[in-house]
């Protein structure tokens, strides 16, 4: 005990340094081989007269003034009550516990331009009733939504809410509210838990006694954002940076509706059972490739994400407890902590060398967890928007152990019993989340989604999506990430045989160009073309292909006459075909990845008039001397008429030759 007060001096010392002195008082520790991290978080509050905000808490408050009447941001619990309630006993228990957790007695402020912790003395609970008799569930449930839904005030307070829905003399739902600013999702079975016990005493006229809390959240408040300025924060941020570099896309996956400008916060929720075969399956694969379950189930996620966004780079965020310190353990307050953790794809990448990446991008991440996520904003400053979340857009967090406040959970105490209630989520803080529970029946999930973006109905597909992908991977781990099934039997019959069912009658004398010409006119602004970050319009493609068919038609090209094109994958090789048919001429593929004694054949054999190609590859083909190129990567035909040219091309005039 000497040596732990020891110790707690040896931080409150550092922590009263000036910033400038922090850093030389680490190194002297450093040199006896002590870090900061293995002593103990000291008790300082009360020599601080306005505790400063976390850095987590100065995101949350960010975030409310954005959208005060928000509920995205609030940790909901309910519990259905039967038997016999003693409100006196209930009332005190709460009393207990908001004077032991002083997170649940504080709201924020604004001293001369500094956010402020204020911790309020006392905060008496007003424990609402009310009365709604013998109604069905749905609007029990009805009644939660409503409950939680309602927006709190970070100034004003109270920051936790309860309130008492009578159903009967000996039943009642008690619906618990918290803010996030003051408290995170391992918070509320702390609170839960502790408030059982405090119950169990109290209605049975007996004292309990609780274990002391160590610290307060304002301490560790105080005390991380020492550790982050003596030098801990730039240590991380290094290995941070060099993960995410300076790139930060925005994961776009296939939506029903547009990305809003400003997100709205609704959201809807998709459940998923795996199944006993499927979960042991995954937990021996995870095993025998020396990974967790969370890892793997984070990398079949972000395959799923890669196989809908067609993104060589997929980022998830990903909640850590962010509670590995003892004095952290069971207090009340907003620790957790987010890791972007990044995955890249390429067209070989198999399964299991996926996972062996996840697996060790989440351990070095482990040993880099104590940088605060806004602190790792603030540095990379993405480009910031209000219709998405900066550097990740989606959420996986996964449960190792039976899912707490889980469905059907239920506590006897003298005289009432308690069960977990669940209800509908009517809110999304990302485009998506997936949330993942162990449990002694297999494991479950639900995926949690942005109601601005997605219907069910493309949630629930994705979800079939992804249990196909996990039965895929248990079968074949080794398979190539690409080839790992998506789609079901049905949607496969679907796509192979219902929309292939392509068959139509074209007019037989219109060539190819005038179709386009005739869909130019209907859908001008649609889609026509589109390759890796380019889209051209029908309007876009045409006039570009019209100006080259007259540069085209000013060197000679005409009906039958041959032009070879050889050009890697682009859009100019489209502009390249499409002008070439439109100048009346018959274009001639040469494929640069061809031996060169195979293309000095084609360009003999064939001869060509003049070739289309690209600037970088004149060095890779055999041109004969003498043969007019042009390069549709660099040329400019901005002078050229963008109309469409009037040759007269017959159906039987040649269009390509091979």
């Amino acid at each position: 005990m000497h040596t732990d007060n020891r110790n707690a001096d040896l931080v409150y010392r550092f922590i009263r340094l000036p910033q400038a002195q922090r850093k030389l008082f680490l190194e002297k520790l450093a040199s006896k081989g002590v870090t900061l991290a293995q002593l103990p978080i000291p008790v300082v509050r009360q020599q601080v007269e306005r505790p400063p905000l976390s850095y987590a808490q100065q995101r949350q408050w960010f975030l409310w003034q954005l959208e005060p009447g928000s509920s995205a941001y609030h940790i909901p619990t309910a519990l259905r009550l039967r038997g016999r309630l003693d409100l006196a006993a209930l009332q005190r228990s709460f009393e207990t516990l908001i004077q032991r957790h002083e997170a649940l007695r504080t709201t924020l402020g604004e001293v001369d331009g500094q956010l402020v912790q204020v911790i309020h003395p006392r905060a008496p609970l007003q424990l609402a009733r009310q009365a709604l008799g013998a109604v069905d569930e749905q609007v029990v449930q009805a009644q939660v939504a409503l409950e939680v839904e309602q927006p709190f005030d970070l100034v004003q307070g109270p920051l936790l809410r309860a309130k008492l829905l009578e159903l009967a003399q000996d039943e009642q739902v008690l619906v618990l509210t918290l803010h996030h600013i003051v408290a995170d999702g391992w918070s509320m079975p702390l609170l839960v838990d502790e408030l059982v016990r405090l119950y169990e005493g109290y209605s049975q006229g007996r004292e309990v006694a609780l274990a002391d809390l160590p610290i307060q959240y304002a301490d560790y408040a105080i005390w991380q954002r020492a550790w982050m300025d003596a030098g801990e924060r730039e240590r991380q941020l290094a290995y941070w940076t060099a993960q995410l570099g300076d790139e930060h896309p925005v994961l776009e996956l296939p939506s029903d509706r547009p990305r809003p400008a400003l997100q709205s916060y609704r959201g809807g929720r998709v459940s998923v059972e795996l199944g006993e075969a499927l979960s042991l399956a995954l937990r021996q694969l995870a095993q025998q490739q020396g990974a967790t379950p969370f890892m793997l189930l984070l990398a079949s996620f972000q395959v799923l994400l890669h196989r809908y966004s067609g993104q060589a780079e997929v980022r998830v965020g990903v909640p850590i407890a962010n509670r590995n310190r003892v004095e952290t353990e069971r207090l009340i307050g907003l620790f957790v902590n987010t890791q972007v953790l990044r995955a890249e794809f390429d067209t070989q990448l198999t399964f299991t060398e996926l996972l062996a990446q996840v697996r060790q991008r989440a351990l070095d991440a482990q040993v880099h967890q104590d940088l605060p996520f806004e602190q790792l904003v603030d540095a990379l400053q993405p480009g910031r928007s209000l219709s998405h979340s900066p550097l990740f857009q989606v959420m996986y967090n996964h449960q190792a152990q039976t899912q707490t406040q889980g469905k059907g959970e239920r506590r006897s105490l003298p005289g009432l019993e308690v069960e977990s209630l669940q209800w509908n989520v009517h809110t999304a803080q990302f485009d998506l989340t997936l949330d993942s529970f162990e449990h002694a029946q297999g494991i479950s999930a639900t995926l949690t989604f942005a109601s601005d973006l997605f219907d069910a109905s493309t949630i629930q597909r994705m979800a079939r999506h992804w249990l196909n992908l996990l039965h895929g991977i248990v079968a074949d781990p080794g398979q190539r990430v690409a080839e790992l099934p998506l789609l079901d039997d049905s949607e496969r019959q679907q796509i192979v045989q219902g929309w292939n069912a392509t068959q139509a009658d074209y007019p037989g004398a219109t060539s190819i160009h005038q179709l386009i010409e005739a869909q130019v006119l209907a859908t001008p602004g649609a889609p026509a073309l589109a390759f890796a970050e380019q889209t051209l319009t029908y309007a876009e493609l045409n006039r570009r292909a019209n100006q080259l068919a007259h540069k085209l038609r000013e060197l000679g090209v005409g009906p039958d006459v041959l032009v070879g094109i050889a050009m890697e994958r682009s859009v100019e090789m489209v502009i390249g075909l499409l002008g070439i048919v439109k100048a009346g001429g018959a274009y001639v593929p040469l494929d640069p990845e061809y031996p060169q004694d195979r293309l000095s054949y084609m360009f003999e054999d064939s001869g060509i008039a003049l070739l289309l190609t690209q600037s970088h590859l004149h060095a890779a083909l055999p041109i004969p001397p003498g043969l007019r190129s042009l390069d549709l990567d660099t040329e400019n035909f901005d002078g050229y008429s963008d109309a469409n040219p009037n040759i007269a091309v017959a159906p039987l005039n040649l269009a390509y030759v091979i």
